[in-house]
């Protein structure tokens, strides 16, 4: 009997251990399954196109578009969003989608003090809208998400042009597709010019020079949308089109010629440099001219942001503009994940053997006018990849009230552990400083709207709001990670008078609801 129950608890033990190893096995294999996902994406993320690229595509320039002027003066533009297809290197068969063309957009132009207004067709088929980023104007022309353009329909925005000169841009702003819009090709610049301005170079096309980086990826011949694996910031491409061009070269006749670079990806931020150390000037930022031009040797730009720069090249020579792997300030894996250890050749310069003539750049660019003292303080933090202030984005919500004409001191703190940038609607900022920056830095030079924030990081921007009052239409800030934004990292202000300031209720009505593009 004793026998027999021995062997009975050997044989049940045997086939626990049998039951128990599958699972084992299973989960062993699964382990090993993700630590290969893991090793891969690893190996595999990290991008570097330096000395790999031909350079063979003449770069193509943006048509400038300086639309009409009516009888009471206004300056008047026609914009069609609109499908097409487009040679971007895999062939000619590419889905894109474009203004006024089949990828990307003109470069609209108009003077401080002009009235302008645009009209602008949605042929897209689906529901988009049109932001203009940088621009000082009502609320109700910002172009943001409660400016919805419904397919087939025409939205009229205008508005006085009461700003200094600057590279400013235009792009879609639908909330919950704005990533996708901006990524198929609906976007292009807004040049502000201003009598009086300083002799820069200024001949469009010539030593005066739209750069519009924006990576890509393709899946054959058409653009790849999904995210890459393990990465918490969006989309990132392993290819570069400036103004829409693969491989491009630009051909150098001028002693000097000025680029206004802009970023205009979905989520990766670039350090711009020429792989030969060739030093430029930096002559302005988002909103406009600095003081005095900044010699530097590389810029930092997040998505969103613009730099205008002037270099002066030697006859004869050749230059790579490039990216090298940007400071995000973030983990190892944050840093390999979102493009911090990626390397990307991105425009060559070829100069002529014999340059026209360039006027000196003057030491003095322009004065910029004194924000004053704040009036309070206001503390917002970036608490998650979809939340400000532990908030998702509610377009019925107003978040934050503030008294026309006025400057804030906004303490902006990214408390959450992956990387962000900040960008606020209808105003030009000046960065007090940035944590772990110094205050000298170029990147923070100038008046902005968008700055870049890692994590754990706190900007203190003193902010001047505009003077177009209404309590019923906000305006916006977020992040410029577009995915961020799509998933709901915004927040939204109304710009009001002092006497109704204590009448806001915290909502606003809408029937405007997120839009999710296919």
């Amino acid at each position: 009997m004793c026998r027999r129950r021995g062997i009975t608890r050997i044989v049940t033990v045997r086939v626990l251990v049998r039951l128990l190893a599958v699972p084992l096995v299973l989960f062993a294999a699964f382990v090993a399954v993700i630590g290969g996902l893991a090793v891969h994406a690893w190996t595999t993320r990290a991008v570097d196109t330096t000395g790999r690229v031909a350079f063979d595509t003449p770069l193509r320039i943006p048509p400038v578009e300086t639309g009409t002027v009516d009888a009471d003066g206004t300056r008047v533009f026609d914009l069609t969003m609109q499908r097409g297809t487009s040679d971007l290197g895999h062939g000619p068969g590419t889905r894109t989608w474009g203004v006024n063309g089949d990828h990307l957009g003109p470069t609209l132009r108009a003077e401080r003090g002009e009235k302008v207004r645009v009209n602008v067709t949605n042929a897209l088929g689906e529901t988009s809208s049109m932001h203009w980023h940088g621009m000082r104007l009502p609320a109700a022309m910002d172009g943001g998400p409660h400016q919805p353009i419904e397919p087939d329909t025409t939205w009229s925005p205008y508005w006085t042009v009461d700003q200094p000169a600057a590279t400013l841009w235009y792009h879609p702003h639908l909330h919950g597709s704005t990533a996708a819009h901006v990524y198929r090709g609906v976007a292009g610049m807004f040049l502000v010019d201003e009598p009086g301005a300083p002799p820069l170079p200024h001949d469009y096309g010539v030593d005066d020079v739209p750069v519009i980086v924006q990576d890509k990826r393709f899946d054959g011949d058409q653009f790849a949308e999904d995210d890459a694996m393990f990465s918490d910031v969006g989309l990132l491409g392993d290819e570069i089109l400036v103004n829409g061009t693969p491989r491009p070269f630009l051909e150098v006749g001028t002693e000097a010629v000025r680029l206004r670079v802009l970023n205009a990806s979905n989520a990766r931020v670039y350090d711009f440099s020429f792989d030969t150390g060739m030093p430029f000037l930096l002559v302005g930022s988002d909103g406009g001219l600095l003081e005095q031009p900044r010699p530097i040797r590389s810029i930092q730009l997040s998505p969103g942001e613009r730099a205008e720069i002037v270099v002066r090249p030697e006859p004869g020579s050749r230059h790579v503009l490039r990216s090298t792997p940007p400071d995000l300030r973030s983990d190892f894996w944050q840093d390999r994940f979102s493009g911090g250890d990626d390397r990307i050749d991105v425009l060559e310069l070829r100069v002529a053997a014999d340059l026209a003539p360039s006027p000196a750049i003057p030491e003095q660019l322009t004065t910029l006018p004194e924000l004053g003292d704040p009036t309070g303080t206001r503390e917002v933090e970036l608490t998650s990849s979809s939340t400000i202030d532990g908030r998702e984005m509610d377009m019925s919500r107003i978040d934050q009230v503030v008294v026309a004409g006025s400057t804030e001191l906004w303490e902006v703190r990214n408390a959450s552990g992956t990387i962000h940038n900040f960008h606020i609607h209808d105003t030009q900022f000046e960065i007090v400083d940035v944590t772990g920056m110094h205050p000298d830095h170029p990147s923070l030079a100038g008046r902005k709207d968008t700055v870049f924030l890692p994590p754990g990081a706190t900007a203190r921007l003193l902010v001047p709001f505009g003077r177009h009052p209404d309590p019923q239409m906000p305006y916006m800030y977020h992040c410029h990670l577009l995915k961020h934004e799509d998933n709901g990292m915004m927040g939204q202000f109304v710009v009001v008078g002092a006497e109704h300031i204590d009448e806001v209720t915290g909502t606003v009505g809408t029937d405007h609801h997120a839009h999710s593009g296919g």
